[in-house]
């Protein structure tokens, strides 16, 4: 299933919010929405859903317009979480998880024992199984905010939609939070969420959009779309990217440094030569493998690939001669495959002729 926005312009008051805003989402995206407040993120979920009608261009599920497709077709197969806000309602957070079942179980129909059960393991995926009793309208907005989520995948959609669902919440809930988004599109999901987190886009979107205020939009890969240039000229904040590493891979990071004027110079891509390594621990990975590293074949230089069948792994090495943005995005593709170790180490010294 495909969800699509072409050519989406949108304003308040004659100011242009939105403005030839597209984006393509398929099965496994995990696709960040960034942008500095007021640029229209919330406003583009929402037209991009049809809460809001798009002043031109339109939005589109596998070529239909979502505003010709009626509500309860639509909600089959695309969940949405806005942010919370207050809960009146006494409904407990089990009851509430529930309530998203309510497009599989019928308008007169009772809950059977497979709905109920779908509840209890999602309290307990989102680690909320001790607020299964407690009313909603006397939990914390972070507490809400993972009920609401649950609630969403109760409807066991193709596509869900999240509106800065890292608000309100603490460090581990946060980390839950992205875990649980990265695990449903390793299932073939497609999930869009809307961040004030460069660092959580980076690290784990396939693709960003990013909008700037006065209505500009990029979106594309993550690498080419979160940058240094590109967060200084949406952000007006200087930064610098680098990496950390850990025992498993190198994860990308973005510090902020300072404010900045509202313009940069784009450094050139450096030609870089670098060692990627990888250590796999299902030998199934590597048809996956060999898909992603085809799509670079005209930077590969050598390959190297074993099992350790002591460990039961599979180690893989490849050289490059490529720029360092396309190394970057062959080490970020590969480290999003589940049970995939990867670092890239780069030569020093090294001088493109």
């Amino acid at each position: 299933m495909t969800l699509e926005i072409r050519e989406g312009c949108f304003s308040y008051g004659g100011q242009p919010v939105l403005d030839h805003v597209s984006l393509t989402a398929g099965p496994g995206d995990l696709i960040a929405v960034l942008g500095p407040n007021g640029a229209g993120k919330t406003t583009m979920l929402r037209c991009m859903l049809g809460f809001l009608h798009w002043q031109s261009g339109d939005s589109f599920l596998d070529g239909r317009s979502v505003r010709s497709i009626p509500p309860r077709e639509l909600w089959r197969s695309i969940a949405y979480v806005p942010q919370a806000r207050s809960f009146t309602s006494a409904a407990t957070a089990e009851q509430t998880v529930l309530l998203g079942r309510n497009a599989h179980i019928g308008l007169f129909s009772q809950p059977k024992k497979k709905d109920i059960d779908l509840v209890h393991e999602l309290l307990d995926r989102l680690h909320i199984s001790h607020l299964a009793q407690k009313s909603c309208a006397g939990i914390s907005g972070g507490e809400l905010q993972m009920v609401l989520i649950a609630r969403a995948l109760a409807a066991e959609p193709k596509i869900l939609v999240l509106d800065e669902p890292e608000s309100n919440l603490d460090f581990r809930n946060q980390l839950i939070v992205l875990e649980t988004m990265t695990d449903l599109t390793r299932q073939g999901m497609t999930v869009i969420f809307n961040t004030h987190y460069p660092d959580h886009a980076l690290r784990r979107a396939n693709k960003a959009l990013l909008l700037h205020k006065g209505g500009q939009a990029q979106f594309g890969d993550t690498h080419s779309i979160v940058t240094e240039e590109h967060i200084r000229n949406a952000f007006q904040v200087r930064t610098v990217i680098g990496e950390i590493e850990t025992d498993e891979r190198i994860y990308r990071s973005i510090l902020p440094l300072d404010l900045a004027a509202e313009t940069a110079e784009i450094a050139p891509d450096t030609h870089r030569i670098a060692t990627v390594s990888m250590i796999l621990q299902d030998g199934e990975q590597a048809m996956q493998v060999n898909e992603i590293l085809h799509e670079y074949s005209q930077y590969l230089v050598g390959r190297m690939g074993l099992p350790y069948r002591k460990a039961g792994v599979h180690i893989i090495n490849v050289t490059l001669d490529a720029p360092q943005s396309e190394i970057l995005a062959l080490t970020e593709k590969l480290g999003r495959l589940s049970g995939c170790s990867v670092k890239a180490t780069y030569a020093v010294g090294f001088q493109p002729t």
